[in-house]
């Protein structure tokens, strides 16, 4: 009973938060060129030598837009990519950003990062960051298709592990070849130091839609929401989970609260060629707009309606949904316009159906 009532007061609560929609993460995708070729990308980037990046300045004069409307301090700029260290003014960036005001940080592969460039980034101001390890050296490399790439990514979670005041977390999708290896991910993990780590599943969309094997069934995903559940608050390192969806009997057993899609309600994003939308990973069919041709702020406040009132969504295997005020058809990622159902239920796929 206090379970419900704390769940429709959460409800109550989203209704209030998009209605006020105040932005307080902001990704800028500063780049979609890459260095892996991780076969679950959701952007299907690719390593082009040439390819043109979105100039600093042009997001730094959006950045100073969102300045003069909320306090910069309470909005969290997160560089995404590609991979964004592929960037080689990104400390230049980082000093622009912090004069203005702005905690910055970024969701990386760990390839690139090396003890000189990580002293450079804090220097200009670089405050968290999230890098993926994805299985045992094997699996790893397998998943971000290359070799080596394992090594990497524990030499860059070593670097965040051993720095005093940076806020980081370690990020793992599990799949199909992993999934036998979480416990050995989490003893390495502590031997590495790390205190948090997020665990997703992968969902159908990108280069992920057309690999089963990056996939897993309702008996394997069970299995992996029992393994946070049991390492959720562990004294050496605590488990969450990703932002999938709404998860009936498991909400607040394996993350902090309720279930709750912020895109476009506190998430914003800047794509690599000027396209405005929230999270990075959503289907490109809803781009809001483009900074080279909309006032960001405009587009922030008067758009992004179908992310705030997703009773557009109440169609398809949604429509008579008794969990439909609890679950809102879900993450935004799992849409694409025209398609009447998410791409995947994970409320349904939990109960084998």
């Amino acid at each position: 009973m206090q379970k419900k009532i704390a769940q429709k007061l959460h409800n109550q609560y989203i209704k209030a938060q998009s209605k006020l929609h105040k932005l307080n993460y902001f990704f800028w995708e500063c780049t979609s060129n890459c260095n892996l070729s991780c076969l679950h990308c959701g952007s299907d980037c690719k390593v082009i030598p040439d390819i043109k990046d979105m100039p600093v300045e042009d997001f730094i004069g959006i950045a100073k837009q969102v300045a003069k409307k909320y306090n910069p301090n309470e909005v969290m700029i997160v560089l995404t990519g590609g991979e964004p260290l592929m960037r080689k003014d990104l400390p230049e960036f980082g000093k622009k950003i912090t004069a203005l005001g702005f905690p910055w940080g970024m969701v990386s592969n760990g390839y690139l990062w090396t003890p000189e460039l990580f002293r450079t980034l804090r220097n200009s101001g670089l405050r968290s960051a999230t890098i993926s390890l994805d299985g045992l050296e094997a699996n790893h490399d397998w998943l971000r298709g290359k070799t080596g790439s394992f090594q990497r990514a524990i030499n860059a979670i070593s670097l965040l592990t051993s720095e005093k005041g940076m806020v980081y977390d370690v990020v793992t999708c599990v799949n199909q070849r992993n999934i036998t290896e979480l416990d050995n991910i989490k003893d390495l993990l502590i031997k590495t130091g790390v205190k948090k780590w997020r665990l997703f599943v992968i969902d159908p969309i990108g280069r992920a839609a057309s690999n089963p094997e990056l996939l897993l069934d309702s008996k394997q995903f069970k299995y992996v929401l029992d393994f946070i559940v049991e390492n959720r608050n562990g004294k050496e390192i605590s488990t969450s989970y990703g932002c999938d969806g709404y998860l009936d009997d498991y909400e607040t057993k394996i993350r902090d609260g309720f279930f709750f899609c912020r895109a476009g309600v506190h998430v914003a994003s800047i794509l690599s060629n000027g396209d405005i939308c929230a999270c990075p990973n959503i289907n490109r069919g809803f781009v809001q707009g483009n900074i080279y041709n909309d006032n960001f702020l405009d587009i922030w406040e008067n758009k992004f309606i179908e992310f705030r009132n997703r009773s557009v969504f109440k169609t398809g295997i949604c429509k008579d949904c008794k969990e439909w005020s609890n679950c809102r058809s879900d993450g935004m990622h799992l849409h694409e316009p025209g398609n009447e159902s998410p791409l995947i239920c994970y409320n349904k796929l939990l109960r084998g159906n």
